[in-house]
């Protein structure tokens, strides 16, 4: 079947469902040319104009809200400018625009252009604008005022000497253009790029700096037909309403705001919500839920952690019809939590920086707590083993995409700059995600862990999600990460890194504890080791927690008196058994 005539996204996507609305196949046409900023939004002005597009609200708590008409206008006034500061088809711009609503502007127009947009997050400092600038060519940078941002690039660009417009959004500083002063002399008309100049379905569109959990952060990038691989993303997913809102928690900084915040929620028509904090509070997203009767959510299994210690049934939840989460793997324990204080079930989806959706519990699923969910029918997903051999059943092995038969809109083109990573991760065929997992018998996907994050010890594989999941069913623990110390027995040894709620303290009595309550569920090849309190675990920008960095950590120390004392604490648990 293919959509109804009207809706913006017919002409470019053909879905089909079953009579319950399960999606069954998607093909993608028409798409060698697509422009979402012209084939999208453009035309939803002239569709709708009226209708809302997203709601905005600042950190000082300004309200706005803007059509697709105004998105539309805007945009072209914002491509009228950077055109005429010299920005043209193929540059590569940064945008460093934390949630303000300047990104939206920044990025359609961009995209007009046919410009190439990087992401990048308002943490970064001058050794990582230094990085990045030199990795990924960058020609120019639209940033925020907030904070030290412009500074930190001022710095960077004693070095690096190739950068030639600097725009500030939200004030002006010398060396740098105002974006807020200068835009508004511009036209709100820009004609589509013709002849030589024209954009193409396959050129380069936007590059995504990766997390850079095992090494420097690589560049993904993607091509003008990215967007369309985000319709699945949001309508069956997400499950949004055309006459509702979708908020999704991230920071435009890094990939996962292009899922939740623009591309597949436009496609199918619905308004985003965005609030532009600088400080996350989970009661007052909780409130911004409640007062703007948001109807689907998405925010990572981090925020639900948080959220499952309030109390819930304080606030008015009752307009969610979805809550879904991504970024890192869903502890059934908080799944569980969830859905006994809200009575809403979380969706869980998996997806790299360099794709799409891939796996997910979409509509008509009924999710199984700690499963990823099914492959999504936009990507051939299979497990693969060491050998190359496809897994069987319960047998865990490398999750990869068959490519041989053709790539899927929504799959990255290449690492910028770097065949090597390129071909190390895509060869035979097959994109290797690099993240393991098993499948049941029923075809749900299970999460295991990176393939860096495999732990070998004693002759056992283990991967740290399981246990993981049995320390989050402690009521007392916040977050914990599960990763592999050296021992010159076992070759490896299992460490748990452990943040405890408020209000609890760490003792050898809490580890004691601990210890017997994981010696009851979980086979004893699996046991920790090592037990470690912590204030907090490292993670990227993303939020993924960095357990390579908790790794290099252990190995630096490695046969210092501290783990001694620690190994002593795990002796005397045994001998108390």
């Amino acid at each position: 079947m293919s959509l109804k005539k009207d809706a913006v996204a017919a002409p470019f996507v053909q879905v089909e469902e079953d009579e319950n609305g399960v999606l069954k196949n998607i093909s993608f046409t028409n798409d060698e040319n697509f422009n979402f900023a012209y084939d999208v939004v453009d035309k939803l002005a002239k569709k709708c104009p009226d209708k809302t597009a997203m709601i905005h609200i600042s950190k000082e708590g300004k309200e706005r809200a803007f059509t697709f008409y105004e998105m539309s206008r805007y945009s072209s006034k914002v491509a009228n400018y950077l055109q005429y500061l010299g920005i043209r088809k193929g540059d590569h711009v940064m945008l460093v625009l934390k949630r303000h609503y300047q990104f939206w502007f920044a990025i359609l127009a961009l995209h007009k252009i046919g410009a190439v947009v990087i992401p990048a997050t308002n943490l970064l400092l001058k050794s990582d604008f230094e990085y990045r600038f030199k990795t990924g060519k960058v020609d120019a940078i639209l940033c925020t005022a907030d904070g030290p941002v412009s500074r930190e690039v001022d710095k960077a660009t004693r070095s690096y000497r190739n950068l030639k417009v600097k725009i500030m959004v939200g004030a002006s500083r010398k060396g740098w253009h105002s974006f807020n002063k200068e835009v508004k002399y511009f036209s709100s008309h820009f004609k589509r790029p013709r002849g030589e100049q024209a954009i193409h379905g396959d050129d380069p569109s936007i590059m995504f700096f990766t997390s850079g959990t095992t090494s420097y952060p690589k560049i993904t990038t993607h091509n003008f037909k990215y967007p369309l691989g985000h319709y699945v993303t949001a309508k069956y997913w997400h499950q949004v309403d055309p006459e509702g809102i979708h908020f999704a928690i991230s920071d435009t900084g890094w990939g996962k705001a292009l899922w939740g915040k623009i591309y597949g929620q436009w496609l199918c028509e619905a308004a985003v919500f965005t609030y532009d904090f600088d400080d996350f509070d989970a009661k007052e997203i909780l409130r911004m839920i409640e007062r703007y009767r948001i109807t689907t959510f998405c925010a990572p299994p981090t925020v639900y952690r948080v959220m499952v210690h309030l109390k819930l049934d304080q606030y008015d939840l009752s307009s969610l019809q979805n809550v879904t989460t991504a970024g890192e793997a869903l502890n059934p324990e908080i799944y569980e939590k969830f859905r006994a204080k809200t009575g809403l079930t979380l969706m869980e989806g998996f997806g790299q920086t360099e794709t799409t959706l891939i796996i997910g519990n979409l509509t008509g699923d009924k999710p199984r707590p700690g499963s990823m969910g099914k492959p999504t029918p936009q990507y051939d997903v299979r497990v693969m083993l060491q050998d190359g051999t496809l897994a069987a059943p319960e047998e865990e092995g490398e999750i990869v995409i068959r490519t041989s038969q053709g790539i899927p809109d929504g799959l990255f083109m290449e690492y910028y700059g770097d065949e090597e990573k390129t071909n190390a991760a895509w060869y035979d065929g097959y994109y290797h995600t690099g993240d393991t997992a098993y499948y049941d018998e029923d075809g749900y996907l299970w999460y295991v862990g990176r393939t860096d994050d495999v732990i070998k010890s004693s002759g056992y594989r283990i991967g740290p999600f399981e246990i993981e999941n049995e320390i989050m069913k402690l009521p007392y623990v916040l977050e914990c990460a599960v990763t592999a110390v050296p021992d010159p027995i076992r070759g490896q040894a299992i460490k748990a890194s452990i943040v405890l709620t408020n209000g609890e303290e760490a003792s050898d009595k809490l580890k004691s504890e601990i210890m017997k309550s994981l010696k009851k569920n979980i086979a004893s090849y699996k046991w920790p080791k090592i037990l470690d309190f912590t204030k907090e675990l490292p993670k990227t920008i993303s939020g993924k927690i960095r357990r390579k960095e908790i790794r290099d950590m252990d190995e630096g120390s490695e046969g210092k008196e501290e783990n001694g004392k620690e190994n002593e604490v795990e002796n005397d648990i045994e001998s108390n058994e």
